[in-house]
């Protein structure tokens, strides 16, 4: 019997582009007695479980055959109109029928990529950036280029000389405390982003999962609600942080045809979001009033924050620096001349403490000397502990 032949090879983008490197690394720390700072995660002792088993309950009392059966692609109109409803209480005029439910936020990246981005095609992005957009750009075949940026991010001038040189198709930023660093673009800067992008012709994602994660400062309005970015912006947002990222709930709010065009490529990815999820969604925020949930969350993390930054200065090597974030999950630090971060991971991991280097976020040339440091997954009698273990590895 002559031997099979071999199927044909994967397709080009399907092992150009490399798995998380923080997914492998919370894999390591999975293990009992480990306090990790690599995980971006909620704290699972602020779900509201009792909260949201209520919802389930109602969504299935009364509307249970609706809610196991299919629906429509732009999602259900209670929780359309919510979403709307919240985007209008935070300064940007929202209908329900400029949002689109999609399963997390992450869907709604993948689907305005699958819409705007063609092979070849150059997509700007902030430096550092969050990695699992980089994958999304690289398995569409775009050509990923990373725009200045300092400790306030996007520099608008030299983005205006990229645009110029390179003519992209897209802008994608997390403006409001940004994953990795933690740092918040200024009003001033983003009206100058609005306005570059309607001047010179580009398109803007604006991703904020973190943005009702404040914990000090002043409110810094929505990039898509500047003068120049109405037209252009697709708004990406979340309820994975402030209700249960398990949901797997996010939204798309952006301009009709593009909005159109993105149901389009939901459609082919998976019909629709999971509708008993959204329903119970729904009945949960009628119930509930999500936004003394969400100040409850900000109390907590807020505490954990200011651990984490009182503890720095003895962990890290002398000669390290850090940020002071505002909000969000992530400290960002970045260790004296000489010393690596992914090298140091190793020693952490032995004194069962964990951290995500920094260098998987970086577009071309990274900074191995930067590290991520999440503060909302543990307490902050906790917290001061891993510091105490990091102190004990860098030493070592």
């Amino acid at each position: 019997m002559p031997a099979a032949a071999q199927p044909p090879a994967f397709a080009a983008r399907a092992t150009s582009v490399g798995g998380s490197p923080v997914r492998e690394i919370l894999a390591l720390t999975e293990r009992p007695g480990v306090i990790s700072f690599a995980g971006g995660l909620p704290a699972p002792e602020l779900f509201d479980t009792t909260g949201l088993r209520a919802a389930y309950d109602a969504a299935f009392a009364d509307s249970g055959a609706r809610a196991l059966q299919y629906s429509t692609t732009e999602g259900a109109p209670e929780l359309r109109a919510t979403v709307a409803a919240r985007a209008s209480a935070r300064g940007l005029a929202t209908d329900p029928d400029d949002v689109l439910i999609t399963t997390g936020s992450q869907q709604a990246l993948t689907l305005i990529t699958a819409t705007l981005v063609e092979p070849g095609d150059v997509v700007l992005v902030e430096n550092p950036t969050y990695l699992a957009a980089l994958q999304c750009f690289g398995l569409a075949g775009a050509r990923v280029v990373a725009v200045p940026c300092d400790e306030d991010g996007i520099i608008p001038e030299a983005l205006e000389e990229l645009v110029l040189r390179e003519r992209p198709k897209l802008l994608y930023s997390v403006p409001t405390f940004q994953n990795p660093t933690g740092r918040t673009l200024p009003a001033a800067r983003r009206a100058a982003v609005a306005e570059t992008a309607g001047r010179l012709g580009l398109w803007l994602i604006e991703d904020d999962p973190y943005g009702e994660l404040r914990y000090e400062g002043a409110e810094v309005p929505w990039l898509a609600a500047h003068p120049g970015a109405e037209d252009r912006t697709a708004l990406l947002g979340s309820f994975s942080k402030i209700m249960a990222p398990g949901l797997r709930l996010g939204w798309l709010r952006a301009p009709a045809a593009l909005r159109r065009a993105a149901a389009v490529a939901k459609q082919a990815a998976d019909l629709h979001t999971s509708t008993v999820d959204q329903i119970a969604a729904a009945r949960y925020l009628a119930a509930n009033d999500l936004d003394a949930h969400v100040a409850k969350i900000r109390t907590a993390y807020g505490a954990r924050r200011d651990a984490l930054l009182a503890g720095l200065g003895d962990a890290l090597p002398a000669g390290s620096r850090w940020n002071r974030p505002e909000g969000g999950m992530f400290v960002w630090a970045r260790l004296p001349e000489g010393l690596d971060a992914t090298a140091l991971l190793k020693q952490a991991i032995a004194h069962d403490v964990a951290f995500v280097p920094g260098a998987p976020f970086y577009t071309g040339e990274p900074d191995t000397r930067t590290l991520r440091l999440s503060f909302t997954t543990h307490t902050p009698e906790e917290i001061k502990e891993g510091l105490r273990r990091l102190e004990r590895a860098f030493s070592a």
